[in-house]
């Protein structure tokens, strides 16, 4: 009876076993047989930002068109993650305009983020943001990932993603943030909400109709009352004080008008503005011009582009010229926020051509220091250049007729075109030749003692003393402009300011002056510099006077000393030889110690050349600009 059970025992067992066998290939042939789901890489827009979207790792693809300065990035190969996805990706090289697929990996924030120019996108600076990212190409491989400062790396299984192009199961670092850099960012930074799947080891296809709204996002409706943008000090590389000079004229009409605002929307928001970086203001001209807000008004380009979208249309003429005026006397001043160390740029844009004469107005402006950029946009065909009050106005206006300073636009449609070309001239503050600097804004009076003393050898080593110090500067009509009186008992001019605009002629002047021979009566010289040369010196520039003697003087020179320190005039006193401390000290600008040298021979005064330089540059540069 016992081995009856046991034999059922067993018939159940292995019919229990067959059974089950048979159904798990049964099974394993109806898996074969089912399709696998076919998954796509979802496509969002431009302005979708990283921070947005809560996944760790995914995929997604970027549409046409994200080169857009619309849409703001922040940062360089690691982005803030309040930056746009695309348009970091077409900053960093891994998409053209043309759009594409991308991966993005989430990384640790970081304590800065620096701007840069790369791919036609402008991404700005920014000092700290919570959570930051990497993109890459969709098929990137580890060894093609980024490097993240401050970030030790981890590895990651990536296996390949049905329904997209295969990424092969190979190891991808993901960033890993240091103790170090954690502990400055993380109390800043949530915790992401989604997770890569532990099973799967795959990134995860980011989908627009379940997005979770990161922890540090304002929802949609709350904007009104708690802004998103990130506090930024502006971009340090593209430091400028920038005008805007816009056509109001009636004959723009107000179509065009409006696309003249959106080119200075497009503008405010390529730039970086803030106090540490560029400022932007507007003056709007018609028959007169009128400031719309100010260097200081705005400190950010999101302000900027609301005010500028406030702005209405004068009407009237296009007197252009009485807007470059306007600028120079009025808008670069300490009161509406110029700052001494920023250049000053002033864009001017004109529908057609000027209504009046920018050619005096604009000769004035550069030479206080500002670099005007002219923008002409539908200007005349050939027969309406019969209308044109200045012909060649452009070229008559801007700061040098190199091209660097006019851009032509054929149409009033293509004029956005112009937004990234004009932004990189503007910031490129290196080839801003009209800001002033010590070196070129300044009138020169050489005063040359002639006396018996000399001697004709000695003179011409006076006269080479004044070459080598003249070769410093940037000599032209609107730059630094050179005089040069010779004295003794009598004084003589031997050329003026508005003798010679080159620097070659300048200094070919110098060698032709002859030693004339006699007593030294320096303060009679010192009043015939002010009356025959810093008399005709121009409003704008800084008067610098150079006095070279080699003995005591014969007559009083404290009374005119004095005169030439009322009048502005700055004065340098070199003694040589038997010149008397005392009197070198009365003729220099307060502090004396700066403006008064000794050398004990002729044959030395090339060694003070560098230190003369040095001051009258350091002096300049402790002073405003404009």
């Amino acid at each position: 009876m016992g081995i009856v059970v046991l034999t059922m025992k067993a018939s159940v067992i292995e019919m229990f076993l067959v059974l089950l066998v048979t159904g798990i290939h049964s099974n394993q042939e109806m898996m074969k047989k089912m399709k696998r789901p076919k998954f796509t890489v979802p496509q969002i827009s431009c302005d979708v930002r990283a921070g947005k979207i809560t996944n760790v790792e995914f995929i997604v693809k970027c549409p046409p068109g994200c080169q857009d300065p619309r849409y703001h990035v922040y940062g360089t190969d690691v982005y803030a993650s309040y930056s746009s996805v695309c348009g970091a990706a077409v900053h960093s090289g891994v998409l053209d305009n043309s759009g594409g697929k991308i991966l993005v990996q989430k990384v640790a924030g970081q304590s800065g983020y620096k701007g840069s120019y790369s791919n036609g996108v402008r991404s700005l600076s920014l000092p700290r943001w919570r959570e930051s990212f990497v993109v890459s190409g969709e098929t990137a491989r580890a060894d093609q990932s980024p490097s993240v400062p401050g970030a030790a790396a981890q590895p990651v299984t990536v296996t390949q993603v049905p329904g997209t192009t295969a990424i092969e199961a190979t190891h991808t670092i993901l960033p890993k943030p240091s103790p170090s850099a954690g502990s400055t960012t993380s109390s800043l930074r949530p915790q992401p909400v989604g997770q890569r799947s532990k099973d799967l080891g795959e990134p995860a296809l980011w989908k627009p109709e379940s997005v979770l709204l990161d922890a540090g996002f304002v929802p949609k409706e709350e904007l009104s009352t708690q802004s998103l943008e990130p506090a930024s000090q502006g971009d340090p590389s593209c430091k400028v004080d920038l005008s805007f000079l816009i056509d109001g004229s009636s004959s723009i009409g107000k179509r065009r008008f409006r696309i003249q605002k959106q080119f200075l929307t497009d503008v405010a928001q390529t730039l970086d503005i803030g106090p540490a970086g560029p400022l932007m203001g507007v003056v709007q001209y018609g028959d007169n011009p009128a400031t719309q807000f100010n260097l200081k008004t705005h400190m950010n380009s999101q302000d900027v582009k609301a005010a500028i979208e406030k702005i209405s249309q004068k009407g009237g003429l296009s007197n252009a010229g009485r807007a470059i005026s306007f600028v120079t006397k009025n808008f670069f001043s300490k009161v509406n926020g110029n700052r001494g160390g920023a250049p000053n740029v002033a864009v001017v844009m004109v529908d057609g051509w000027p209504t009046d004469k920018v050619e005096e107005a604009s000769r004035l402006a550069r030479e206080s220091g500002i670099n005007i950029f002219f923008i002409t946009i539908e200007g005349a065909s050939e027969n309406e250049k019969q209308y044109v009050l200045e012909p060649n106005f452009a070229n008559k206006a801007v700061c040098r007729t190199n091209g660097f300073y006019s851009l032509t636009v054929q149409n009033w449609f293509s004029l956005q075109k112009t937004v990234q070309p004009l932004v990189k001239r503007v910031c490129d503050t290196d080839r801003l030749a009209c800001s002033k600097t010590c070196l070129n804004s300044a009138d020169i009076g050489f005063v040359i003692d002639g006396s018996s003393s000399v001697g004709t050898s000695n003179f011409r080593t006076v006269l080479q003393f004044v070459a080598n110090l003249s070769r410093e500067f940037e000599i032209s009509d609107t730059d630094t402009r050179i005089g040069a009186i010779q004295y003794t008992y009598e004084q003589r001019l031997e050329f003026g300011f508005d003798e010679y605009s080159t620097k070659s002629d300048v200094l070919n002047a110098i060698k032709r002056v002859g030693y004339w021979s006699g007593g030294t009566s320096t303060g009679a010289a010192i009043n015939y510099a002010l009356e025959l040369l810093f008399k005709k010196s121009k409003p704008n520039k800084r008067k610098l006077m150079i006095l070279i003697t080699d003995g005591r003087s014969y007559d009083d020179i404290r009374i005119p000393a004095m005169l030439a320190h009322h009048k502005g005039v700055i004065t340098y006193a070199i003694g040589v030889a038997w010149a008397a401390q005392d009197e070198l000290d009365v003729i220099a600008t307060h502090p004396a110690r700066d403006h008064a040298f000794f050398v004990d021979e002729f044959d030395n005064l090339y060694k003070i050349v560098p230190k003369v330089i040095q001051n009258i540059c350091t002096e300049f540069n402790s002073q405003p600009r404009n």
